[in-house]
């Protein structure tokens, strides 16, 4: 086994509901395989620091990546173009009038440098599972009626983990974001969790941080 724990062997999950300690994740953040979606397990997940991503041909892995991409609500960047596209008004936006829409848009879309989707049907009905009570969200963007982007995710209340977004025009996207962090932050959350880096979540204001200090953030220690 190296330092970094890259040869760690794999935490296989059975019917008992609970993970390994987060330290016990590889270098990548892979920590556990195996087990269910049910709205009980995917919830303790998300209040640990745990996501679900995996192939729908493979088994379910959980993830843990250290460090963490996240955003400081107070934090987020909203460039000058954007600003004038917000007060455009060519946008309207809505939360929670069409969930399923919305993760069967995200898991269509097609992304650079992936093969297929995570989003897989079982995962999409368990994450309208948990919309049903009321811990998974949804925004919407509507330009004259139609669905133009959005985004969904799991609202812990203090922190929002969001999941995947899609954009069908320009700016869609990045509207239903701003929508969230905004009214997310006049609501007291601490934390939009965005799990890893990008240098679009960048641009945006979010930054990387330790594994161990997101996880006081969930415990509400922080």
């Amino acid at each position: 086994m190296d330092n970094n724990g890259k040869n760690r062997p794999l935490f296989f999950l059975n019917d008992r509901l609970e993970f390994p300690p987060l330290e016990t994740a590889n270098e990548d953040g892979l920590l556990a395989v195996g087990g269910d979606l049910s709205p009980e397990r995917l919830l303790l997940a998300y209040k640990k620091g745990i996501f679900p991503w995996f192939n729908e041909d493979a088994l379910i892995l959980w993830w843990s990546p250290d460090p963490r991409m996240v955003l400081y609500p107070e934090k987020l960047k909203v460039s000058k173009s954007m600003r004038k596209v917000l007060k455009s008004n060519q946008f309207k936006v809505t939360q929670n009038t069409c969930f399923r829409v919305v993760i069967e848009q995200c898991a269509q879309l097609v992304r650079k440098g992936q093969e297929g989707t995570w989003i897989t049907p079982n995962m999409i009905d368990a994450y309208c599972t948990l919309h049903e009570k009321g811990f998974a969200k949804s925004y919407e963007v509507w330009q004259k009626d139609k669905l133009v982007g959005g985004l969904y995710g799991i609202d812990l209340g203090h922190v929002f983990c969001g999941e995947s977004m899609f954009s069908l025009v320009s700016n869609a996207s990045k509207v239903a974001f701003v929508n969230l962090v905004e009214e997310f932050k006049d609501q007291g959350g601490k934390l939009i969790d965005c799990q890893v880096y990008t240098e679009h979540l960048e641009s945006l204001g979010a930054q990387e941080m330790g594994r161990k200090a997101f996880e006081k953030v969930l415990e509400g220690n922080v």
